[in-house]
């Protein structure tokens, strides 16, 4: 099919022309060509509301998580474009929440999403990486060696309503991932009755020493990767967590050690920056994470926080900007009261 003739399936997406679509598909155009703009027929339709066009060419094979030259799905056309019931397909389409298969495409988006996470991150930034790395620290931020912020101080808001968040029960606290310890002087400030830090990076580690972490009468820090000092933790009523140079993968492993870690009426939360360069994709993000943890035994809520005005020129001489969305959905995570009945 010549370029004129694929050019016909992106206007019939456009103008919501049913008939002509089908019969186009019928005669094998492709539902995934890109337009001279670089626009699909799945973002055309989204984009203008037509929500049987979406479902047609979802159903023809169109994929739900193509980009666009400015790194737009087809569910950011239709969120954009405040189209709620095309945004709802294209969601489920990128979480499969069918109760019968939402496990086996649950862990088939979460593949395709993972892609998307490492072409975010070039370098690669393994953790491995990251802990042989040079950092610097300044007022404002953590920074890698290549110009890449570990953490900032625009986090702090929302650092401070995590820590409130996992030590609303007090008792025994949890942290995995100290960075510029924004989290930890907050749950500092509950007087909990044990805080551990875990804190893989040596420099960060030294760092902490030499700033008096170690000489609090109710903290105890634990150095080393979290899977390498497993052995060393108990079991806690707060839990956060957040490390830099890991990807999903990591997340989900913790979250299964999570029944042995968190105690029952306990709160887990985490730094949820998953896909936070693009408001769809962490949407799904946030919906497949969820998912993961009831499949655990944990309801999720997530509280959303306006963080537009923390931004501001936050990102001056960072290379890579981890954040660029105005709402954080906070996770608060708990034993689901099915589970702690059984």
């Amino acid at each position: 099919m010549d370029r004129e003739e694929a050019e016909k399936i992106c206007e019939a997406a456009k103008t919501g022309d049913i008939a002509n679509l089908k019969a186009l598909i019928k005669d094998g155009a492709d539902v995934s060509y890109f337009d001279k703009e670089g626009v699909t027929p799945l973002m055309h339709a989204a984009k203008h509301g037509h929500s049987e066009v979406v479902k047609i060419l979802l159903e023809a094979g169109a994929p739900w998580n193509a980009l666009s030259p400015q790194n737009l799905s087809a569910g950011d056309f239709a969120m954009d474009s405040g189209h709620q019931e095309v945004f709802d397909i294209l969601l489920n389409a990128g979480c499969h929440i069918d109760e019968k298969l939402k496990l086996a495409r649950w862990i088939q988006a979460e593949l395709i999403l993972g892609t998307i996470a490492r072409k975010e991150n070039s370098k690669g930034d393994l953790n491995g990486d990251y802990l042989e790395d040079r950092i610097s620290f300044s007022e404002d931020k953590l920074m890698e060696s290549n110009s890449k912020a570990v953490m900032m101080a625009w986090e702090k808001p929302l650092m401070e309503a995590h820590a409130k968040a996992i030590c609303s029960g007090g008792g025994h606290i949890l942290n995995i991932g100290f960075g510029m310890g924004l989290v930890d002087t907050a749950i500092q400030q509950y007087a909990p009755v044990s805080h551990t830090i875990v804190e893989a990076h040596p420099e960060v580690y030294k760092r902490m020493l030499q700033t008096g972490w170690g000489e609090k009468d109710n903290v105890k820090i634990i150095f080393g990767r979290w899977q390498d000092v497993l052995p060393q933790l108990e079991s806690y009523d707060g839990i956060f967590f957040d490390t830099y140079g890991e990807y999903y993968e990591d997340l989900r492993e913790f979250h299964q050690h999570l029944p042995a870690l968190l105690n029952p009426g306990g709160i887990y939360s985490f730094f949820n920056g998953l896909c936070g360069g693009n408001a769809f994709f962490h949407v799904v993000y946030c919906q497949l994470v969820s998912l993961e943890l009831e499949n655990l035994g944990y309801s999720t809520l997530l509280i959303p926080l306006p963080v537009k005005n923390c931004l501001g020129e936050v990102w001056e001489g960072v290379k890579h900007k981890y954040w660029q969305l105005d709402t954080y959905y906070l996770p608060v995570c708990q034993v689901t009261e099915d589970s702690s009945d059984s």
